[in-house]
């Protein structure tokens, strides 16, 4: 169960609209390491995870990137309100107009939509949990690639509190792998499914949950 709070994480208020800039920083709301697949991604694999403390590091996680999904959106939203017509299209942004008028709708910057396949629940702790690494670096990446384009303020502000987020996701990440891997037979956790396999060839009792 979830409690929502009416309040965003960090605050946007952002007063000069840009919508060329809403359709880079769009891909961070539906791209392929935008803040929809991360959520989807932890949230889906604490459930196959076999150790409480890992499976409760995703769902923190999972839940902090909903609250990032909604900051994202409205960013989008306020680079976007109460333009004309003429500024719509000079910014490129009448194709998407089309389709969604101004409503937030999950697609990259180049206008790919969302695919649930940009994400993996593996099943698999050790696959899952690089997996995540991974993930968090390449939202941290494409954060910084967005700060390097905006120049406003307003902007910036919250788009660098997103990136610091990834880092710190990142990190927990990797105490979560070192925990899981203490769990684990040093020489052998690559060896078996610990979420899975109840008779580990290895011996090293992976396949009890703790």
């Amino acid at each position: 169960m979830w409690k929502y709070e009416k309040r965003l994480q960090f605050p946007v208020n952002i007063k000069n609209p840009n919508a060329t800039l809403a359709q880079a920083i769009m891909s961070q709301y539906g791209g392929p390491d935008g803040e929809l697949g991360a959520s989807m991604r932890y949230l889906s694999q604490r459930y196959a995870t076999p150790y409480r403390e890992v499976a409760g590091t995703m769902t923190d996680i999972g839940t902090e990137e909903l609250g990032h999904l909604e900051m994202v959106a409205t960013i989008v939203h306020q680079l976007t309100r109460n333009m004309t017509m003429e500024q719509l299209k000079e910014s490129g942004f009448d194709k998407y107009y089309v389709d969604h008028t101004l409503g937030i709708w999950p697609q990259a910057a180049g206008g790919v939509p969302f695919n649930a396949c940009e994400f993996q629940s593996k099943g698999d702790i050790i696959t899952d949990l690089v997996e995540d690494m991974a993930a968090e670096q390449k939202a941290r990446s494409t954060y910084d690639n967005i700060l390097r384009l905006v120049k406003d303020p307003d902007v910036c502000e919250p788009i660098k509190f997103l990136r610091a987020r990834e880092i710190v996701h990142f990190q927990r990440f990797g105490e979560a792998l070192r925990i899981t891997q203490d769990k684990l037979d040093s020489k052998n956790f690559y060896a078996c499914n610990p979420g899975f396999d109840t008779g580990c060839p290895a011996g090293c009792g992976c396949g009890k949950k703790q």
